[in-house]
């Protein structure tokens, strides 16, 4: 029972970095425990979903996912990671079963009221290693109580590869048919209008080393992000999407109806749409007069939402989403070509003129949340279709 006790505090005890250059010292992250899973799930035919102009319901859909397993395990530290389309969690064997439920509630919400399948898969860690991967982690601290996992090894990838190999009969994924629509979502929200790129591109990119040499992968970690920061003339957090003059808020919000679709669990969502109108007409208020109404403080939630978001995450893949200049974005661009060229390293890009902000809201009154970003018009999930068609060419 002990050891079962620790190793569910794994995460909670791992210690914490606030500098993300501390992304390319492998050697400091820590292997998973062998007894707990990732918990995977992402929206099958995104590409379809975004040539419809739904890509905004497709975020929401994935970031549900890590907000219904983080419900289903109260009081525990579970690392995560979003994707765009979907997202990964890692989860203590005490959690498994309450959070492959919540995604398998989550993908019965996702069909029923979005339209979208999604799929959801449980790996265990030690089926990964035997496969010749890992997953070691890093947490990054935002601000304090809230955090980023880093992730190393290349597990992540190959969970990927193995939970989107062709066949009915994949091992990996885990059947939605009978699942309830219910999932609890409850701190899901999409309320903030698209982040226009004020220096003109919202640019998504997404990187690694060619070789899996762990030397090689931090030294293009390394690498990558002196050039950009050269490149930008500045560190990258001056690069961030979220800033004063791109946060902007309307009532009502024009992604209201996709947030009661989503956290109505029982109730109809009409019902729920009504209750969120008048929440955020109070949020609509406070904003106009830069007042604190009840719990939201307009002025104090606009500085903890700058520090608070994923525009920047290392999943064994660098991912950024950066607000730059057309010309920032050409030089890039550049540097990434030059050395997918010479075989150093894999890419793929998205250029938008816009960011999404999907919200994950813990307690306004401590200040618990995180906000995940991802550029408009299909940001990683088309960055990702030109990585892995560069991969493919390079392999």
């Amino acid at each position: 029972m002990e050891a079962a006790v620790i190793t569910e505090r794994f995460y909670a005890e791992l210690p914490s970095t606030s500098d993300f250059a501390a992304v390319a010292e492998l050697e400091a992250y820590v292997p998973v425990p062998d007894d707990w899973s990732v918990l995977h799930s992402d929206v099958v035919d995104s590409t379809g979903a975004i040539a419809s102009g739904r890509y905004k319901d497709v975020n929401l859909v994935g970031a549900a996912g890590i907000t219904a397993v983080l419900n289903a395990a109260p009081g525990l530290a579970i690392p995560y990671v979003f994707g765009g389309d979907g997202a990964s969690l890692l989860v203590p064997p005490t959690a498994v079963n309450a959070g492959r439920d919540a995604l398998l509630a989550l993908a019965g919400l996702a069909k029923t009221r979005f339209g979208l399948e999604l799929r959801v898969a449980a790996l265990a860690l030690s089926e990964i290693r035997s496969r010749g991967s890992d997953i070691a982690v890093r947490k990054l601290e935002l601000s304090p109580g809230n955090n980023l996992a880093l992730f190393s090894g290349g597990g992540l990838e190959l969970v990927d590869r193995l939970v989107k190999a062709p066949g009915a009969d994949n091992p990996f994924r885990l059947d939605a048919a009978n699942a309830e629509a219910d999932p609890d979502l409850n701190g899901l929200s999409c309320r903030w209008e698209p982040l226009r790129a004020s220096n003109g591109v919202s640019l998504v990119l997404m990187l690694r080393a060619s070789s899996p040499e762990p030397s090689a992968q931090a030294n293009v970690l390394r690498q990558s992000l002196a050039t950009i920061q050269g490149i930008l003339q500045a560190d990258a957090q001056s690069a961030a999407p979220v800033r004063p003059e791109t946060i902007r808020f309307r009532w009502p919000p024009r992604t209201l109806w996709a947030e009661a679709k989503a956290t109505a669990g029982s109730r109809s969502p009409w019902r729920q749409y009504l209750s969120l109108l008048l929440e955020t007409m109070f949020q609509g208020i406070a904003e106009v007069f830069q007042r604190k109404v009840g719990p939201y403080d307009p002025p104090a939630y606009a500085n903890e939402l700058r520090a608070n978001t994923d525009f920047r995450k290392y999943d064994g893949l660098l991912r950024l989403v950066l607000d730059v200049t057309p010309q920032q974005a050409d030089a890039i661009e550049a540097y990434l070509a030059s050395n997918y060229q010479a075989g150093t390293l894999v890419y793929g890009t998205h250029r938008a003129d816009s960011a999404l902000m999907t919200c994950l809201v813990f307690s306004l009154e401590a200040g618990q949340h995180v906000h995940f970003i991802d550029g408009a018009d299909g940001g990683f999930a088309l960055a990702a279709q030109a990585f892995k068609a560069r991969l493919t060419d390079n392999g």
